[in-house]
């Protein structure tokens, strides 16, 4: 981060496709260990920011690279044209803090309504799959819910993603986010748990 920011501002959106529940099993090698851009809200969105990179050179359309819906068919995600060189979509290189240091930034849900047009080419994120479907949770997992023969689908009218927030004043560092690496898979060596008694309540 370069200059200063308050306690609670934003400062990086989380980029990439983001996928509900329903769409689980579209994500490119889902569960893949060798995916380190993958991010889920309390909610079960999972966002994969390793299409997105690094961004771009230029406000363009963006359609996430190969998507293909449940039919097998590309999504048209052509109407989607974003900033790619949207200096806050860098969250996704926000490292994990060392032993003995603290985060500095936290995850935080936001949002967009795709309702407003003006500022759509500067949320960093495409909808994967083109309507909602209802879902529930038992446990750890997502089902379908019935849905009336009758009933229409829904359009989306929010763009689910996650920004990141200062948790303190900060001044020229780095942003340290606490990965909350789930405890029933192996660590990687470098991972250090930011509070142990967390991680034994998980």
């Amino acid at each position: 981060l370069d200059g200063v920011v308050d306690v609670g501002a934003v400062v990086a959106f989380y980029p990439g496709l983001v996928y509900s529940p329903a769409y689980y099993d579209h994500i490119p090698g889902y569960l893949d260990e060798q995916n380190p851009y993958l991010i889920t809200r309390h909610d079960g969105t999972v966002i994969d920011a390793q299409p997105w990179g690094r961004g771009g050179d230029r406000k363009e359309p963006w359609n996430g690279g190969k998507i293909v819906d449940e039919k097998g068919s590309q999504v048209d995600n052509s109407d989607d044209v974003l900033e790619r060189r949207n200096p806050l979509a860098l969250a996704h290189f926000a490292n994990h803090p060392s032993k003995g240091m603290l985060p500095n930034v936290m995850i935080c849900p936001y949002d967009f309504p795709l309702i407003e047009n003006d500022m759509r080419a500067y949320i960093p994120n495409i909808l994967y799959g083109n309507e909602e479907v209802n879902m529930k949770r038992f446990g750890s997992l997502w089902f379908k819910s019935r849905v009336p023969r009758n009933s229409e689908s829904h359009v989306p009218t929010t763009l689910k993603t996650v920004v990141l927030v200062a948790t303190r004043v900060l001044q020229d560092e780095e942003l340290l986010l606490n990965y909350r690496l789930s405890n029933t898979k192996r660590r990687p060596e470098w991972y250090a748990p930011v509070d142990e008694e967390e991680i034994i309540e998980r």
